[in-house]
């Protein structure tokens, strides 16, 4: 009598262990997702915040996305690639973030334009950077920063928000974002810049700031 009892708890205890795994990796997955889903939506964000009007329909591309967690930690590190859709074109960018299982917020949010064409049948415009260098917009655009605010403390060039277009004359328009901190002590504030810059020779014609 004790026998067919004996095999039927140990059909059970089987039947019970077999889902475990399959558990553990449906887990895995679903953390995976939820990482890689809530960095997306962080990217978009700043995408959105970084380049205002000028980023409509962000969308990223599901087969780049690259889930990494990191051993014996909370956060997941994720990577991947997008565009979004400009007055100008479609523009291409890479991304990187971090997950935080733990709190479920996002920290170390990336983004880098790639390239992108214009609308239109075209050919993409190519910038000739044989004679200039963008940090020479940076440069004009600091100074001019420095006149406003005779005591700023410090001011940072945010290099992934730097947009090169073509401008009237054959010279090419360098815009970009960055942060002022406009007296020693006080918080920093962002601000855009914009300049034009003689292809041909490098120098730069003109500067305007905006914060």
């Amino acid at each position: 009598m004790n026998q067919p009892l004996t095999f039927a708890l140990a059909a059970a205890i089987v039947s019970c262990a077999i889902p475990v795994p399959a558990m553990a990796a449906a887990d895995t997955k679903s953390d995976a997702a939820k990482a890689g889903d809530r960095c997306e939506e962080a990217v978009a964000e700043t995408v959105r915040r970084m380049r205002g009007r000028d980023a409509q329909e962000v969308e990223f591309v599901g087969a780049k996305r690259a889930i990494a967690p990191a051993p014996d930690a909370d956060e997941t590190g994720v990577k991947g690639e997008g565009r979004y859709r400009s007055p100008g074109g479609t523009m291409s960018f890479s991304y990187s973030c971090a997950f935080n299982a733990r709190t479920g917020g996002t920290s170390g949010v990336m983004f880098r334009e790639t390239g992108g064409t214009r609308s239109g049948s075209g050919a993409a415009w190519e910038p000739d950077l044989t004679h200039f260098s963008p940090e020479a917009c940076e440069t004009a655009a600091a100074s001019q920063l420095k006149q406003k605010y005779p005591r700023v403390g410090r001011i940072a060039f945010g290099s992934d928000s730097r947009q090169l277009r073509p401008a009237a004359d054959a010279h090419t328009s360098v815009e970009g974002q960055g942060a002022v901190q406009r007296a020693p002590g006080m918080n920093s504030i962002p601000f855009r810049y914009r300049c034009e810059i003689e292809t041909r020779s490098g120098k730069v014609v003109s500067v305007t700031t905006q914060d």
